[in-house]
């Protein structure tokens, strides 16, 4: 056990942050100006639908036990900086039933689409925990979150605070806010896409996506969601005859 939890450790000190990947240069392009993200009057429960190359993702966030990151994520969709962004790494876990590990997506550093860092919201404190299908901010430090975020494949509680850990780092763990409530193929076929073995820096070599995932669109969904119907009741039986 305490193996896994040092190998975690050691795949997790790196931040859930892309390291710059090098791509041949491409022609020069008219940068995109995005708008200041607008006023939003945050719900206890928000929705976001992420519409992907390879289907939508549909995810409920905790605006009431974790409001800065929901919020934080909410600006980014709503100011459009998350539209045209990708899946750039899937990291598999070699321990647990398959599949084990995460999907992550985000802005890489992308100075045009970057808002300030947010406070981070250790699991301690918003009860939201890593577990199968979860979303949680990508950071370096803690507090330093801005666009960059995972969604899991399985129970990760190795991400959450700590409050007994010897590390600050760890005792704060990552800010999870809410999970996916429709998609879960999607991130499952985004999960096992090939992957690139000469991708990538450190220990996150070989866990990037050979051709990443666009993220065609993000937005808040600001209708009611459909909830399934519950199952009607079964009918009384009729009394017999005399």
């Amino acid at each position: 056990m305490l193996k896994r939890i040092a190998l975690l450790a050691l795949l997790l000190t790196t931040p859930l942050t892309a390291a710059p990947i090098r791509h041949a240069a491409a022609p020069a392009q008219a940068q995109p100006k995005y708008a200041p993200p607008p006023a939003i009057q945050l719900q206890d429960t928000e929705h976001v639908v992420l519409t992907t190359t390879e289907g939508e993702i549909v995810l409920e966030l905790d605006g009431k036990h974790a409001p800065i990151t929901t919020l934080n994520f909410l600006r980014y969709a709503q100011s459009k900086r998350l539209d045209g962004i990708v899946f750039y790494r899937a990291m598999h876990l070699p321990w647990g039933d398959a599949p084990s590990g995460l999907i992550q997506a985000g802005t890489q550093g992308d100075p045009r689409r970057l808002l300030p860092p947010i406070a981070h919201e250790p699991t301690t404190v918003t009860g939201v925990h890593h577990k199968a299908g979860a979303i949680s901010m990508a950071r370096y430090a803690p507090g330093t979150a801005t666009g960059d975020f995972s969604i899991l494949l399985s129970d990760m509680d190795g991400l959450d605070a700590n409050p007994k850990a010897e590390s600050e780092d760890d005792r704060q763990g990552y800010a999870a806010f809410g999970h996916v409530v429709k998609g879960m193929d999607v991130v499952r076929r985004i999960f096992d896409a090939p992957l690139d073995p000469n991708k990538g820096d450190g220990v996150m070599k070989g866990q990037m996506l050979a051709v990443p995932v666009k993220i065609v669109t993000a937005r808040r969904w600001e209708g009611a969601w459909e909830t399934p119907a519950a199952a009607p009741a079964p009918a009384a039986a009729a009394p017999a005859a005399p």
